[in-house]
């Protein structure tokens, strides 16, 4: 039977034997997909049986094609023919020349030297062919193009294929939802500023942009910046991220003063450009920091003060009075707490020149030029670290005047 190629129409009229030979695997996919189609609209209620030709074993191909106990026709589709052992490439050459009724066997074979026997076997017994190339080179990847406006329908001019290859690259299965995407939302003619049009901001489509159109109230600009960030492989989080930033700064130049220029409020919204979110963020690293150093500092004065009791008690008997005590356990404590509290002041300033600008980032998501400086406000800092060092030690000192009996303490030590 005549041969077809890919830029044929589809398939719609019934064989008992069909090969479909070639490498370009979305083309084969729709072949085979195009003649079982074709079968349900010829024969509705049958059976379609899809494997792999290594999955045969001899004798199997003949239960397979038996008729139905229930009636109806069936599809087998035996991918990938070139790997079948040699008896079973056997059984279906026979089979080929003496198909069975009712139903349908469609091969696919990826061409060369392997398996050539059964190529050359099925189509001595008159199977069609299918002939589906690897398309590689460009003017046939426009063949396909046009080709696929054909099938729809649609009517496409040689700038239109060639500003879709430009839009959307080499890869058939793109293309063809492309194709059919255009076909399905355009009318008339489509030419290449139909396809500029569609296609436009593909590949600047980010978070910001769709965030951009959608604070802007350009709706059908936003949810088409959204189309092709998501196809893009842009994160929802990232999206969902930049939304909230604009709702944000929508927030700010609304609660902006009415009396204020447009130069005070575009440097009221541009003066610090670090995002609420890692400000948020750095606000409750920076609580939860010092809340673990005062825990930490705490714990380790009490279980100290715990450990010298006896001798607390002995200073108490020898007349130290518990103002004494108490200075002196503090200022014990200062002499640790107070290095400590300034080593830490000093590594998070590290961390914070450090991480700051990793997390700072423009309207278009990248790094800003010139780099952000990190400024630290000292009239914060400065109490937050004084207080980390003060409070622990400050407690431990005040736990001395409620100190018990020295004479109770004292035996207690001599009997422990």
């Amino acid at each position: 039977m005549a041969a077809r190629t890919a830029v044929n129409p589809p398939t719609t009229e019934v064989v008992p034997v069909t090969l479909v030979l070639g490498e370009e695997e979305f083309l084969v996919d729709r072949a085979v997909r195009d003649i079982v189609a074709a079968v349900r609209e010829a024969a509705p209620g049958g059976d379609v049986h899809d494997l792999g030709a290594s999955e045969l074993g001899p004798g199997e191909l003949e239960s397979l094609t038996s008729p139905s106990l229930f009636g109806g026709g069936c599809v087998l589709v035996v991918r990938s023919a070139q790997n079948a052992g040699k008896e079973v490439g056997a059984e279906l050459v026979r089979y080929a020349g003496n198909p069975a009724p009712d139903v349908v066997l469609v091969l696919t074979h990826a061409g060369g030297a392997k398996g050539k026997e059964l190529v050359a076997g099925a189509k001595a017994a008159g199977a069609r062919m299918i002939e589906c190339p690897k398309v590689t080179r460009f003017s046939e990847r426009l063949d396909f193009i046009r080709a696929e406006f054909r099938r729809a329908g649609r009517r496409a001019d040689d700038g239109a294929a060639r500003a879709l290859l430009d839009a959307v690259g080499s890869d058939l299965r793109e293309l063809a939802a492309a194709c059919d995407q255009l076909a399905a939302d355009t009318d008339g003619l489509i030419d290449e500023s139909v396809v500029a049009r569609y296609y436009r901001g593909r590949a600047e489509a980010t978070g910001f942009t769709v965030a951009d159109r959608a604070v802007e109230g350009h709706l059908a600009q936003a949810l088409e910046q959204l189309r092709w960030a998501l196809a893009t492989g842009v994160s929802p989080v990232l999206i969902c991220s930049a939304l909230a930033q604009g709702v944000r700064l929508l927030g700010r130049v609304g609660s902006a003063p009415r009396g204020a220029s447009s130069a005070a409020l575009a440097a009221a919204t541009v003066a610090d450009p670090l995002s609420a979110a890692p400000q948020q963020a750095l606000l409750a690293m920076a609580v939860a920091a010092a809340l673990l150093a005062i825990s930490g500092f705490w714990v380790s004065i009490a279980a100290n003060v715990r450990q010298r009791r006896a001798e607390n008690a002995l200073l108490a008997a020898l007349g130290v009075s518990q103002r004494s005590a108490a200075a002196q356990l503090l200022l014990e404590k200062l002499l640790f707490s107070i290095p400590a509290a300034a080593l830490g002041l000093l590594l998070g300033t590290v961390v914070a020149r450090l991480l700051v600008p990793a997390v700072t980032l423009s309207p278009t998501a990248q790094l800003p030029v010139p780099p952000p400086v990190t400024l630290f406000d000292l009239p914060q800092t400065i109490p937050l670290a004084v207080a980390v060092a003060v409070l622990p030690a400050l407690a431990a000192a005040l736990v001395i005047f409620r100190r018990p009996d020295p004479a109770a303490q004292l035996r207690a030590a001599e009997a422990a």
